[in-house]
Protein backbone atom coordinates (compact mmCIF):
# COMPACT_ATOMS: atom_id res chain seq x y z
CA UNK A 1 0.00 0.00 0.00
CA UNK A 2 1.36 3.33 -0.85
CA UNK A 3 1.84 5.68 2.24
CA UNK A 4 2.93 8.95 0.05
CA UNK A 5 -0.52 7.96 -2.27
CA UNK A 6 -1.32 11.68 -2.97
CA UNK A 7 -4.58 13.53 -1.24
CA UNK A 8 -7.42 14.05 -3.92
CA UNK A 9 -7.67 17.17 -5.90
CA UNK A 10 -9.44 19.75 -3.80
CA UNK A 11 -13.18 20.77 -4.93
CA UNK A 12 -12.70 24.04 -6.19
CA UNK A 13 -15.77 26.78 -6.05
CA UNK A 14 -17.23 27.48 -9.11
CA UNK A 15 -17.31 31.59 -9.91
CA UNK A 16 -19.81 31.12 -12.16
CA UNK A 17 -22.38 29.25 -10.14
CA UNK A 18 -21.16 31.50 -7.39
CA UNK A 19 -22.39 34.86 -9.00
CA UNK A 20 -26.01 32.93 -10.36
CA UNK A 21 -27.15 31.72 -7.14
CA UNK A 22 -25.69 34.71 -4.80
CA UNK A 23 -26.29 37.31 -6.95
CA UNK A 24 -28.33 37.51 -9.77
CA UNK A 25 -31.19 34.94 -9.32
CA UNK A 26 -31.53 37.13 -5.65
CA UNK A 27 -31.74 40.20 -7.11
CA UNK A 28 -34.42 39.25 -10.07
CA UNK A 29 -36.86 37.37 -7.36
CA UNK A 30 -36.35 40.40 -5.32
CA UNK A 31 -36.26 43.52 -7.80
CA UNK A 32 -38.91 41.67 -10.11
CA UNK A 33 -41.16 39.15 -8.10
CA UNK A 34 -41.80 41.29 -4.94
CA UNK A 35 -45.30 42.16 -5.88
CA UNK A 36 -48.23 40.83 -4.75
CA UNK A 37 -49.56 39.38 -7.89
CA UNK A 38 -46.04 37.34 -8.34
CA UNK A 39 -44.64 36.25 -5.00
CA UNK A 40 -45.61 38.56 -2.41
CA UNK A 41 -42.99 40.51 -0.20
CA UNK A 42 -42.34 37.85 2.25
CA UNK A 43 -41.75 35.02 -0.20
CA UNK A 44 -39.74 37.30 -2.22
CA UNK A 45 -37.58 37.74 0.54
CA UNK A 46 -37.46 34.07 1.64
CA UNK A 47 -37.32 32.88 -1.46
CA UNK A 48 -34.39 35.14 -2.68
CA UNK A 49 -32.81 34.08 0.39
CA UNK A 50 -32.92 30.53 0.03
CA UNK A 51 -30.90 30.41 -2.84
CA UNK A 52 -27.29 31.96 -1.56
CA UNK A 53 -28.02 30.13 2.44
CA UNK A 54 -28.46 26.94 0.07
CA UNK A 55 -25.19 27.10 -1.92
CA UNK A 56 -23.44 28.60 1.71
CA UNK A 57 -24.21 25.19 3.17
CA UNK A 58 -23.85 22.96 0.83
CA UNK A 59 -20.53 24.35 -0.45
CA UNK A 60 -19.03 24.20 3.36
CA UNK A 61 -20.50 20.63 3.22
CA UNK A 62 -19.30 19.96 -0.41
CA UNK A 63 -15.62 21.50 0.21
CA UNK A 64 -15.55 20.40 3.78
CA UNK A 65 -14.08 23.96 4.19
CA UNK A 66 -15.51 25.22 7.67
CA UNK A 67 -14.07 28.76 8.22
CA UNK A 68 -14.79 31.91 9.89
CA UNK A 69 -15.58 33.50 6.50
CA UNK A 70 -17.86 31.33 5.41
CA UNK A 71 -19.91 30.74 8.36
CA UNK A 72 -20.15 34.28 8.65
CA UNK A 73 -21.52 34.63 5.19
CA UNK A 74 -24.12 32.38 6.01
CA UNK A 75 -24.92 34.10 9.04
CA UNK A 76 -25.50 37.39 7.62
CA UNK A 77 -27.65 36.35 5.13
CA UNK A 78 -29.46 34.47 7.77
CA UNK A 79 -29.85 38.30 9.33
CA UNK A 80 -31.04 39.93 6.40
CA UNK A 81 -33.91 37.66 6.25
CA UNK A 82 -34.67 38.29 9.67
CA UNK A 83 -34.30 42.47 9.14
CA UNK A 84 -36.61 41.74 6.34
CA UNK A 85 -39.45 39.19 7.95
CA UNK A 86 -39.24 41.22 11.53
CA UNK A 87 -39.31 43.97 9.69
CA UNK A 88 -37.04 46.24 11.28
CA UNK A 89 -35.44 49.53 10.33
CA UNK A 90 -34.02 49.80 7.36
CA UNK A 91 -30.30 51.20 9.23
CA UNK A 92 -30.34 48.10 11.01
CA UNK A 93 -29.71 46.40 7.73
CA UNK A 94 -26.95 48.61 7.18
CA UNK A 95 -25.44 47.99 10.58
CA UNK A 96 -25.66 44.12 9.97
CA UNK A 97 -23.64 44.99 6.73
CA UNK A 98 -21.58 46.65 7.91
CA UNK A 99 -20.90 44.22 11.16
CA UNK A 100 -20.13 41.12 9.11
CA UNK A 101 -16.38 42.35 7.49
CA UNK A 102 -15.81 44.92 10.93
CA UNK A 103 -15.49 41.46 12.71
CA UNK A 104 -13.96 40.06 10.24
CA UNK A 105 -11.26 42.47 9.87
CA UNK A 106 -10.92 42.52 13.85
CA UNK A 107 -10.25 38.38 13.97
CA UNK A 108 -7.45 39.01 11.11
CA UNK A 109 -5.56 41.81 13.58
CA UNK A 110 -6.19 40.21 16.82
CA UNK A 111 -5.30 36.19 15.81
CA UNK A 112 -1.69 38.35 14.60
CA UNK A 113 0.25 36.78 17.64
CA UNK A 114 -1.86 33.94 18.26
CA UNK A 115 -1.00 30.19 16.49
CA UNK A 116 -3.19 30.14 13.87
CA UNK A 117 -3.39 33.85 12.42
CA UNK A 118 -6.22 33.79 10.14
CA UNK A 119 -3.55 35.28 7.32
CA UNK A 120 -2.35 32.05 6.93
CA UNK A 121 -5.54 29.97 6.82
CA UNK A 122 -5.89 32.61 3.81
CA UNK A 123 -2.94 32.82 1.95
CA UNK A 124 -0.33 30.53 3.74
CA UNK A 125 -1.44 27.15 3.26
CA UNK A 126 -0.75 24.06 1.77
CA UNK A 127 -3.63 24.79 -0.78
CA UNK A 128 -1.91 27.10 -2.45
CA UNK A 129 1.71 26.77 -1.32
CA UNK A 130 4.23 24.22 -1.24
CA UNK A 131 4.92 24.82 2.05
CA UNK A 132 7.78 22.38 2.96
CA UNK A 133 9.55 23.32 0.68
CA UNK A 134 9.16 27.61 1.23
CA UNK A 135 9.26 26.49 4.97
CA UNK A 136 12.54 24.68 4.63
CA UNK A 137 14.28 27.58 2.53
CA UNK A 138 13.31 30.32 5.14
CA UNK A 139 15.16 28.14 8.05
CA UNK A 140 18.08 27.78 5.70
CA UNK A 141 18.67 31.03 4.71
CA UNK A 142 17.75 32.47 8.26
CA UNK A 143 15.10 34.25 6.53
CA UNK A 144 12.48 33.43 8.90
CA UNK A 145 12.17 36.60 11.44
CA UNK A 146 12.14 38.58 8.27
CA UNK A 147 9.02 36.46 6.61
CA UNK A 148 7.01 36.77 9.90
CA UNK A 149 7.16 40.69 9.47
CA UNK A 150 6.49 40.39 5.61
CA UNK A 151 3.18 38.11 6.93
CA UNK A 152 2.38 40.52 9.70
CA UNK A 153 2.26 43.67 6.43
CA UNK A 154 0.03 41.01 5.00
CA UNK A 155 -2.22 40.65 7.62
CA UNK A 156 -2.89 44.86 8.06
CA UNK A 157 -3.08 44.83 3.94
CA UNK A 158 -5.95 42.12 4.44
CA UNK A 159 -7.60 43.53 7.46
CA UNK A 160 -7.64 47.14 5.78
CA UNK A 161 -9.55 45.14 2.36
CA UNK A 162 -12.67 43.89 5.48
CA UNK A 163 -12.58 47.88 6.98
CA UNK A 164 -12.94 49.06 3.29
CA UNK A 165 -15.68 46.48 2.84
CA UNK A 166 -17.12 47.57 6.35
CA UNK A 167 -17.24 51.14 5.32
CA UNK A 168 -18.52 50.58 1.72
CA UNK A 169 -20.96 48.38 2.95
CA UNK A 170 -22.52 50.69 5.64
CA UNK A 171 -22.51 53.53 2.73
CA UNK A 172 -24.27 51.28 -0.23
CA UNK A 173 -26.86 50.12 1.92
CA UNK A 174 -27.36 53.56 3.46
CA UNK A 175 -27.71 55.05 -0.18
CA UNK A 176 -30.00 52.41 -1.53
CA UNK A 177 -32.46 50.45 0.63
CA UNK A 178 -34.26 53.66 2.41
CA UNK A 179 -37.78 52.11 2.46
CA UNK A 180 -39.04 50.24 5.44
CA UNK A 181 -38.92 46.58 5.66
CA UNK A 182 -41.60 44.47 4.80
CA UNK A 183 -42.70 46.19 1.86
CA UNK A 184 -42.46 45.73 -2.37
CA UNK A 185 -40.23 49.10 -1.94
CA UNK A 186 -37.31 47.20 0.64
CA UNK A 187 -37.64 44.05 -1.77
CA UNK A 188 -36.59 45.99 -4.64
CA UNK A 189 -33.63 48.18 -3.33
CA UNK A 190 -32.63 45.05 -1.16
CA UNK A 191 -32.38 43.30 -4.60
CA UNK A 192 -30.34 46.33 -6.48
CA UNK A 193 -27.98 46.51 -3.43
CA UNK A 194 -27.36 42.88 -3.99
CA UNK A 195 -26.56 43.88 -7.10
CA UNK A 196 -24.14 46.56 -6.45
CA UNK A 197 -22.30 44.77 -4.19
CA UNK A 198 -20.26 43.42 -6.60
CA UNK A 199 -18.82 45.94 -8.24
CA UNK A 200 -18.73 48.40 -5.37
CA UNK A 201 -17.57 46.20 -3.08
CA UNK A 202 -16.38 42.99 -4.00
CA UNK A 203 -14.19 44.61 -6.40
CA UNK A 204 -12.10 47.04 -4.39
CA UNK A 205 -12.06 44.44 -1.19
CA UNK A 206 -10.56 41.76 -4.10
CA UNK A 207 -7.74 44.31 -5.97
CA UNK A 208 -6.39 44.50 -2.20
CA UNK A 209 -6.34 40.98 -1.89
CA UNK A 210 -4.36 40.45 -4.99
CA UNK A 211 -1.62 43.08 -3.87
CA UNK A 212 -1.28 41.54 -0.56
CA UNK A 213 -1.01 38.28 -2.43
CA UNK A 214 1.27 39.58 -4.85
CA UNK A 215 3.38 41.37 -2.26
CA UNK A 216 3.64 37.69 0.55
CA UNK A 217 4.22 35.83 -3.19
CA UNK A 218 7.28 38.63 -3.65
CA UNK A 219 8.17 38.24 -0.73
CA UNK A 220 8.69 34.81 -0.14
CA UNK A 221 10.54 34.56 -3.62
CA UNK A 222 13.70 36.77 -2.83
CA UNK A 223 13.90 35.38 0.82
CA UNK A 224 13.69 31.96 -0.06
CA UNK A 225 15.76 32.03 -3.58
CA UNK A 226 12.97 29.87 -4.99
CA UNK A 227 10.91 30.62 -8.36
CA UNK A 228 7.46 31.09 -8.29
CA UNK A 229 7.29 27.29 -9.89
CA UNK A 230 8.96 26.09 -7.32
CA UNK A 231 6.60 28.03 -4.39
CA UNK A 232 3.22 27.28 -5.68
CA UNK A 233 1.16 23.93 -4.99
CA UNK A 234 0.98 22.35 -8.38
CA UNK A 235 -1.92 20.85 -10.05
CA UNK A 236 -2.86 17.69 -7.75
CA UNK A 237 -4.41 15.81 -10.58
CA UNK A 238 -0.94 15.65 -12.25
CA UNK A 239 1.16 14.48 -9.00
CA UNK A 240 -1.25 11.91 -8.72
CA UNK A 241 -1.36 10.79 -12.85
CA UNK A 242 2.89 10.50 -11.98
CA UNK A 243 2.54 9.19 -8.54
CA UNK A 244 0.44 6.09 -11.07
CA UNK A 245 2.85 6.03 -13.78
CA UNK A 246 5.41 5.35 -11.18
Amino acid sequence: MNENKPKAPEKRESVFLSLILNIVIPTIILTKASKEEYLGTVWALIIALIFPIAYGVIDLIRRKKYNIFSILGVVSLLLTGVIGLVELSAKWLAIKEAAIPLIIGVFVLGSMRTRFPLVKMIFYNDTLLDLDRVDHALDERDAREAFTHRLDNVSYMLAGSFFLSAVLNYVLARWVVTSEAGTEAFNEELGRMIALSYPVIVVPSMIIMVIALWYLFAGIKRLTGLEFEQIVRVKESEEAEDSKKE
